[in-house]
């Protein structure tokens, strides 16, 4: 029920309202319409106003900041290009170092094969010493045994 009560207020509230409007105006309903209409023209003279100036000081500051962002790009475009001659330093570098340990390990691989090889032939000849010297010794024992008999 206060839902009625409340929308027959408020259709009594308007209507009276409207009555107070069109009874109290100072001025007729043409003169009303056309302050109304200067209003509004001067609000969208004054948007249009605030619009262009807006737009003007947005391109100004565009202006300004591009010469920093120009050089800020241009510092990093040279710093990235430092990087890649540095990185193709870096590479060839690491190319060359890889080459010497090539070549270094392939040093070190025949000078293994040259001492294995003489390490073989020392073994071989303290074999054969170690069989000389036996069978040296085994002549002088036998030169013993015939020299007591």
């Amino acid at each position: 029920m206060s839902i009625f009560k409340f929308a027959f207020g408020a259709v009594v509230g308007a209507a009276a309202g409207f009555a107070a409007g069109v009874f109290l105006a100072p001025r007729s309903g043409a003169e009303s319409r056309a302050m109304a209409s200067d209003a509004m023209n001067d609000a969208w003279d004054s948007a249009i106003d605030t619009y262009e100036r807006s737009q003007q000081a947005v391109a100004e500051k565009f202006t300004n900041v591009r010469p920093d962002v120009d050089a800020t790009a241009d510092e990093l475009r040279a710093k990235v290009d430092l990087a890649r001659e540095r990185m193709d330093q870096l590479r060839d570098s690491l190319n060359s170092n890889v080459e010497e340990a090539e070549s270094e390990s392939k040093d070190v691989e025949a000078e293994v094969e040259v001492v294995a090889a003489e390490s073989e032939a020392a073994e071989e000849a303290d074999a054969e010493s170690e069989v000389a010297a036996e069978e040296a010794k085994d002549a002088e024992e036998a030169k013993e045994a015939d020299a007591e008999e």
